[in-house]
């Protein structure tokens, strides 16, 4: 359908938005509405169902992930692995830096074990145990930068399934993503009921074996005994922990001393989602909950400023699959139409700028 001059008008403006809304600077949906300055070098505020970002900080600026690299993990995996799949790890795969649920190579652990240490405890022993499955490292790194481009989170690199990165001889160009690509990971998480699961969850156990032991008196040896040893979520949103926050849903954070605080969560009010990410931060928490508090404050009632991409089916996928990926995505989307399409009010009049998104959106991004 060809457009009017008007239209045209409209069209470019929008067009024009969009250009300096995905340039990295700072990118927030209305002057009206202020947000208070955040000691982050990147953030993001996006509406989970429509796919508005409703305010942004150098969104498409790269960073290095941390633990929120887990989720990218456990969304490329969930699918291929479920909750069943038993897993036998190696000595090399228990023994990475940091924090560790503690296994052994001398028990099998079913995978849904594995992907709720992962996302509960940011297990870096089970993500790497995780990997065997495919074949190891290389060929989980290479489905998981796959799945990334897929969901549209193209300033994003995986180095490694845990998010290490100077302990691996990782820098932020050879790891990074986006507190952009951070949320549309995170959403394409939130259609998978398993991951929901496992990242929501607040305690939990874990298999794990006590040693063989002597009897000092009767030099007998009491044999190893499987247990199940109590496992807890680091994420402090979560309903009965110190920064519960009310309608939280599933979330990550993670630290290294190179990326500083990372976070990546969702909550949900009022039948709103909303989601943010927060990259290169000074604190967490607090930042996190000044994110959402102002994305339910605002949501609606402010521009957006861009819109999250949509996923395209995996090469695996059939089209009944892809059929029930697209019902299920809720009835607000149902409502407003194909998320490709970004709706802006200019003007008095709606315009269609879903094409001004695509064009802009794939561009280098700038790096730290």
């Amino acid at each position: 359908m060809l457009m009017g001059a008007p239209h045209r008008a409209a069209a470019a403006a929008a067009a024009a938005m969009l250009t300096v809304a995905l340039t990295p600077g700072t990118a927030v949906a209305a002057p009206d509405t202020p947000l208070k300055k955040l000691k982050a070098g990147s953030w993001i505020i996006a509406d989970a169902d429509t796919g508005e970002v409703l305010a942004a900080r150098n969104p498409h600026r790269r960073f290095l992930p941390a633990s929120t690299q887990k989720v990218l993990t456990a969304v490329t995996l969930i699918p291929r692995l479920g909750d069943q799949t038993m897993i036998q790890p190696t000595r090399e795969s228990v023994e990475p830096e940091g924090t560790k649920v503690g296994m052994t190579p001398k028990l099998t652990y079913p995978s849904g074990d594995l992907f709720r240490a992962l996302l509960m405890a940011s297990a870096n022993d089970a993500a790497m145990t995780l990997t065997l499955p495919q074949g190891g490292m290389k060929p989980t790194l290479d489905l998981m930068n796959a799945e990334a481009k897929r969901i549209g989170a193209v300033d994003t690199l995986a180095g490694s399934p845990n998010g290490l990165d100077v302990d691996l001889g990782l820098n932020v160009k050879t790891q990074y993503t986006t507190s952009y690509d951070l949320a549309l990971i995170l959403r394409e998480g939130l259609k998978m009921p398993g991951f929901v699961e496992y990242a929501a969850t607040v305690h939990s156990t874990f298999p794990a074996l006590r040693p063989a032991k002597v009897d000092k008196k009767t030099k007998k040896k009491t044999p190893a005994k499987r247990y199940k040893m109590p496992i807890y979520s680091h994420i402090r949103m979560l309903p009965g922990e110190s920064r519960a926050y009310k309608g939280f849903i599933a979330g990550k954070n993670g630290y290294t001393n190179a990326a500083r605080q990372t976070f990546v969560g969702a909550a949900e009010r009022n039948g709103r989602r909303i989601i943010i990410a927060l990259m290169k931060a000074e604190s967490l928490w607090d930042n996190a909950e000044t994110l959402f508090d102002w994305g339910f404050a605002n949501a609606g009632k402010v521009e957006p400023v861009e819109a999250l991409a949509q996923p395209v089916p995996s090469a695996s996928e059939s089209p009944s699959t892809a059929a029930r990926r697209e019902s299920q995505k809720g009835g607000s989307e149902k409502e407003s139409g194909s998320n490709d399409l970004l709706l802006g009010a200019v003007g008095g009049g709606f315009i269609l700028a879903g094409m001004a998104v695509l064009l802009f959106r794939r561009r280098p991004a700038s790096t730290e």
